[in-house]
């Protein structure tokens, strides 16, 4: 049976809890590099492993989870995730070099993606029926606003203490949600047939998923196949996806169950999630770069100006749910959050140089308005048709889509970053010519700007090409900035119709009544 009353709000406090421990540590390690390159005298390539160890720990471990739970018993597993977690955060604190660090990340990321799949599925049961679309909206709060608030608390923490304490907070939340996991989780009733262990299964899976992960977090900086780690490792991901599908097709019993992807629902269901993690990661990726490169923010002032979209998400989300619970399609109201989210990419395309705090906090507010009404609607779909005994490993793979496709989207919009960036320079000095009118009134107003200030002709003509230079690099990033948000604005509309290839009326299908 569902779980009642105070049982049933302290496990999906627990629960929450233990996946915000994630997802938070997902980004939170960013605006801290710089202190921790000072500190342990690593590059900039070194510490860009510290993000990559994590995705590729998360992305390997989470199709595996439910096999994992089913195999060790479910509660064991959560709990021994969150001890693993937790130990390694300490590790990471005390790490005395970038490459222990970049070690006790990975092992992190295999507790902390752990979390998030197993999570889910305890929800799921904890629940009763009808108050199923209540429970992914508090799941959801986690996903959603995680990534969001893990570059406000690592840039709070590293300007107030120093950088072991982005790991180090982690210990006493871990603790306390060992101690309810303890008294309150229970395990599933859902009994599955493990078998022997699918070794195979398991190699492919982190040859394929593993390679694909790094290719896309280190691609662009590696500028792609120049470099022959990334061809090696793109070959080797096709290769290792390949026999990936072709093993767990054909084991008797497989490590992750791809059978389960002939569920209509559920192999659509599992493309969108891919789009709202390219549109959840993509956005907050493109988001700080433009405050604080171009606009001269910090980091806080960047990760403080994100909190009342957090807040309108955590406002939304019971809302989203009380609207699943009375049958309003999933698939209407993921439309209105994709028109939502394409409304702030085409305010925030109109920013400019001039913009301040107060031009971003509609948009913002407008993003954090259409997650909550995607992840919740979304998550619906993609696991609403499955049978009790396939929950564990849809979310897993629902997970793991959301993690692939948030890498996607920063590997693609760096990507069109870089080219747009070219294009727009380019466009600009073709423009810089003693021919062109606008060219030589800002030319003269400079020039005439530093004599007066004192400056003898030669000096002031050095200055004046300097600050049209810099007028130039400006205007250059803006414009690119700007087709970024286009960009995944336009890649969010043209999404819509996959909704309506999935069927209707599959809101609050999963029942915790079901699974006993």
């Amino acid at each position: 049976m569902p779980e009642q009353g105070f049982n049933k709000w302290i496990i999906t406090f627990t629960v929450i809890m233990a996946s915000l421990l994630e997802l938070i540590d997902t980004t939170v390690v960013n605006v801290s590099m710089p202190q921790i390159m000072g500190n342990l005298g690593a590059t900039l390539e070194d510490v860009g492993w510290l993000v990559t160890a994590y995705a590729v720990a998360n992305v390997i471990i989470l199709p595996m989870s439910g096999w994992l739970s089913a195999k060790f018993g479910r509660k064991n597993y959560f709990i021994f995730s969150i001890v693993l977690f937790t130990v390694a955060s300490f590790f990471c604190g005390n790490a005395d070099n970038i490459w222990e660090l970049v070690i006790f990340r990975f092992i992190q990321g295999i507790g902390g993606g752990a979390l998030l799949g197993t999570s889910q599925s305890i929800l799921v049961e904890t629940w009763p029926k009808e108050q199923l679309g209540m429970a992914t909206a508090m799941f959801g709060l986690g996903v959603v606003v995680g990534p969001t608030l893990g570059p406000t608390l690592g840039g709070y923490i590293t300007d107030h203490f120093s950088w072991p304490w982005i790991f180090y907070v982690n210990i006493p939340l871990g603790v306390i949600a060992v101690l309810l996991s303890m008294a309150y989780i229970k395990d599933s009733k859902v009994v599955q047939k493990i078998g022997a262990v699918d070794w195979a299964g398991i190699f492919f899976l982190i040859l394929g998923v593993g390679s694909l992960q790094v290719v896309l977090e280190k691609g662009e900086g590696e500028d792609w196949f120049q470099t022959p780690y990334i061809s090696v490792l793109t070959a080797l991901s096709v290769i290792g996806i390949a026999l990936f599908i072709w093993r767990e097709l054909t084991a008797e019993h497989p490590i992750v169950n791809l059978r389960i992807l002939k569920n209509r629902e559920l192999s659509i269901g599992m493309f969108t999630t891919f789009i709202l993690g390219f549109g959840l990661f993509g956005s907050v990726f493109v988001f700080p770069i433009f405050c604080q490169n171009l606009l001269g923010f910090t980091a806080q002032q960047t990760g403080e100006l994100l909190i009342p979209g957090g807040l309108a998400t955590i406002f939304m989300m019971p809302m989203v749910g009380k609207l699943l619970q009375r049958k309003v399609p999933p698939q209407i109201m993921a439309t209105g959050g994709f028109i939502l989210f394409f409304i702030f990419t085409y305010l925030m395309s109109n920013s400019s140089l001039s913009s301040g705090e107060s031009d971003f906090y509609l948009p913002l507010i407008i993003r954090g308005m259409g997650l909550s009404l995607l992840f919740v609607p979304l998550t619906t779909l993609a696991l609403g048709s499955l049978k009790p005994e396939n929950i564990a490993q849809g979310t897993g793979l629902n997970n793991m889509m959301r993690q692939l496709g948030g890498s996607f989207g920063v590997a693609l919009v760096t990507t069109f970053i870089h080219l747009r960036h070219a294009h727009h320079r380019s466009d600009l000095i073709e423009h810089i010519n003693p021919f062109n009118t606008a060219f030589n009134e800002r030319f003269q107003a400079y020039y005439h700007n530093f004599l007066s200030r004192g400056f003898d002709p030669a000096k002031a003509e050095q200055l004046t090409y300097k600050a049209i230079d810099l007028t130039v690099v400006k205007q250059t990033y803006l414009m690119t900035y700007m087709d970024a948000f286009w960009f995944i604005g336009v890649f969010f509309i043209t999404c819509i119709p996959l909704l309506y290839l999935q069927r209707f009326n599959r809101s609050a299908k999963i029942s915790a009544a079901d699974v006993h």
